[in-house]
């Protein structure tokens, strides 16, 4: 695994060029996790992803439904946006079904850890967003799977 990186995201246009810049790079089975606290940006990034990757209009946030889902095509790869944040026992991801949803398809998840982590897995890409004095201080903790490709 290589080290951690670190990104200064200081506006929306740097977030969402960042999010095109990942998307380029995902792939079936990967693993986006996105860490940080409310406000922080998860759900900012995610959508500048799933733009970047060909989804036109609205991106609602997951944190009522869960999960939302998008389709290949239009998207250059299906996706499943999660919002993990009202989980009260990581076991529920198995009720939710999320292996279903993950077959052939990048998982964005947000707060993660209420899911048990993903971590683990050599195709997730860890990110943890902070507030920061000029914007977003994003750090990259990236798998296995990402050693080459590291946006």
């Amino acid at each position: 695994m290589s080290e951690n990186l670190k990104r200064k995201l200081p506006d929306l246009e740097a977030m969402a060029a960042w999010g095109a810049t990942i998307a380029e790079f995902v792939q079936p089975g990967d693993v986006i996790a996105l860490e940080g606290g409310l406000g922080a940006g998860k759900t900012t990034l995610a959508r500048a992803i799933l733009g970047a990757l060909g989804h036109e209009g609205e991106v609602p946030s997951p944190t009522f439904t869960i999960i939302e889902t998008y389709n290949a095509p239009p998207l250059r790869v299906p996706v499943a946006h999660a919002d993990f944040y009202r989980l009260e026992e990581s076991s529920e991801v198995i009720e939710l079904g999320l292996d279903d949803y993950r077959e052939g398809a990048v998982l964005i998840a947000e707060w993660p850890d209420h899911a048990g982590g993903f971590a683990h897995e050599a195709g997730c890409l860890t990110i943890v967003l902070e507030t920061a004095e000029e914007g977003r201080l994003a750090t990259v903790k990236p798998g296995a799977d990402w050693v080459g490709r590291t946006p």
